[in-house]
């Protein structure tokens, strides 16, 4: 597994569903890479001027949303990872 450093996160992106709401079947080159994840690993967080570190706001198992463009794509036996900077989530997905 990946162990991320300081600020930074590993998500595994959720599947987006490949029929639409109306029973319309979307085909995979349709399909936009989705903007959420469940997060993986978290870092030790940022360092604040003082030299402490700030706790951070995501756990491990929180799906969360990201930007479209955010972060860096990473392949690890065989599955895609997503490595993102705190900043980059959006929101936690609280179901």
């Amino acid at each position: 597994m990946l162990k991320p450093l300081n600020d930074h996160i590993v998500v595994q992106r959720l599947e987006q569903e490949s029929v639409s709401k109306g029973g319309i079947i979307i085909p995979d080159t349709a399909k936009e890479k989705p903007a959420k994840g469940v997060v993986m690993a978290v870092g030790s967080g940022k360092r604040a001027k003082d030299g402490s570190r700030i706790a951070m706001d995501v756990k491990a198992g929180d799906v969360v949303l990201f930007g479209k463009y955010s972060g860096s794509e990473v392949k690890l036996n065989g599955k895609e990872y997503m490595i993102l900077r705190e900043d980059d989530v959006l929101a936690v997905v609280e179901e």
